[in-house]
């Protein structure tokens, strides 16, 4: 019987789950962030991306990261339409792709390398479970 793709430890299996749990944690935090406090408190909090914003759109913001980042790790978990991780990485790609934009608009220039960075990181994931190391192959 060959084990579960989900439970190869192979180093690039580890160094997938490590890079999807780290985004995991971050975009569910700063998503929940976006979700309980008001547009004046992140405003207050360094996110001064949120002036372009209406307070609608940010807590959809914080909700599409908030799914993200469960979807980068529970449907695997629970081997539950486990296709969703590379999805979600997908998601956060665009995500980022719109923060880079809107950054570069503002002239926060300073954000666009945290941007890039999640961007490449969540690229790799997408990279990764669509590709050679599914949880389907």
């Amino acid at each position: 019987m060959t084990p579960q793709p989900l439970l190869r430890e192979t180093p690039v299996n580890v160094v997938l789950w490590t890079i999807a749990a780290l985004l995991a944690v971050a975009f569910a935090a700063a998503g929940a962030m976006k979700l309980t406090q008001s547009k004046e408190q992140l405003v207050t909090k360094g996110m001064d991306w949120t002036e372009s914003f209406s307070p609608g759109a940010i807590k959809a913001i914080g909700a599409l990261e908030v799914l993200a980042g469960i979807g980068l790790i529970l449907p695997a978990l629970l081997d539950i339409a486990p296709v969703l991780v590379p999805l979600a990485a997908l998601g956060l790609v665009l995500v980022m792709i719109g923060a880079a934009i809107v950054h570069l608009r503002r002239g926060e220039k300073q954000m666009i390398l945290t941007n890039i960075v999640l961007l490449v990181l969540a690229a790799v994931v997408v990279w990764g479970r669509f590709g050679p190391h599914s949880f389907t192959s």
